[in-house]
């Protein structure tokens, strides 16, 4: 009778193993059919730089425009901000309307002939006349002014953060945003100037050398406007060696395109040069 007991017993306990266990080895079969899916890798791209030439090395560069010839460039620092008209091959400043001092001037653009202008924390911006540089109106907004571009018919800024807000420029009302997302599904922070490229939005990010944001200097994201999806990246780290070491802020931050000669222009803050480059795949990618 004991042992019919104990048979009886250890069979159960197998019965009861073999349940629990059950669902264990289902979902182990089920993860290494569906394996969780790896991180999209997207293009990164490198460059050729094309000519050098002089640049303000006290230009807190904030925003950069190609039109007709001359660059148009917004500088930024309380008491210092502007934005000037520049010979490209000289560097010599042609035209230039400062700022109230109280103001921190951030990205500029280029929508008709108007330049919209934004500024650090004072939310307020500028609609400047490109022939004059005479204030015609004033906007706000809420929230830091950090980067500005458009596509023809809205303007697009950023505040700091991954995400891309699209303004109209008549209301200045938000039409949208676009959060914008890394390839490992992090947030892109530290979005800064911005510049429409061929139907891209290339969007330089403040300090990406830091490990804490992106972890490679001087890298430029390049931004599908209609989603805020990353369609790659420009590699410019060692474009300018020699403007290393010169304080925390002399980053790569400045981004030109001439649609018309298809010509790239980039500098950064306090750089003493403006190269103009060529883009192209790197080696081995």
């Amino acid at each position: 009778m004991r042992f019919l007991f104990l048979s009886i017993c250890f069979l159960l306990a197998i019965g009861c193993s073999d349940a629990s266990n059950q669902p264990r080895n289902s979902a182990a079969a089920s993860a290494s059919v569906n394996p969780k899916p790896a991180a999209q890798r997207l293009p990164i791209y490198g460059y050729e730089v094309v000519k050098e030439y002089p640049h303000d090395p006290k230009a807190f560069t904030q925003g950069l425009i190609f039109h007709n010839g001359f660059l148009y460039e917004s500088t930024g620092q309380e008491g210092r901000s502007s934005i000037r008209k520049v010979e490209i091959e000289s560097g010599k400043i042609l035209q230039r309307f400062d700022l109230p001092k109280k103001d921190f001037g951030e990205g500029v653009t280029l929508l008709g002939d108007k330049l919209y202008m934004l500024t650090w924390r004072g939310g307020i911006g500028y609609v400047v006349n490109v022939d004059t540089l005479a204030v015609e109106r004033e906007f706000n907004y809420l929230g830091e002014g950090w980067g500005i571009t458009n596509d023809g018919t809205n303007l697009f800024i950023t505040q700091g953060a991954h995400v891309l807000k699209v303004i109209d420029p008549k209301t200045f009302n938000t039409v949208k945003t676009l959060p914008v997302m890394r390839e490992d599904g992090r947030p892109l922070m530290q979005l800064n100037e911005l510049e429409f490229v061929k139907g891209e939005i290339w969007a330089n990010i403040w300090h990406s050398e830091d490990p804490t944001v992106l972890g490679k200097p001087n890298y430029i994201a390049r931004i599908n406007p209609t989603d805020g999806k990353l369609v790659g990246w420009i590699d410019l780290g060692g474009l300018s060696p020699e403007d290393t070491g010169r304080g925390s802020e002399n980053t790569l931050n400045g981004i030109a395109y001439d649609p018309a000669t298809d010509r790239i222009f980039v500098t950064g803050k306090y750089w003493r040069k403006l190269f103009e480059i060529k883009i192209k795949p790197q080696a081995g990618a």
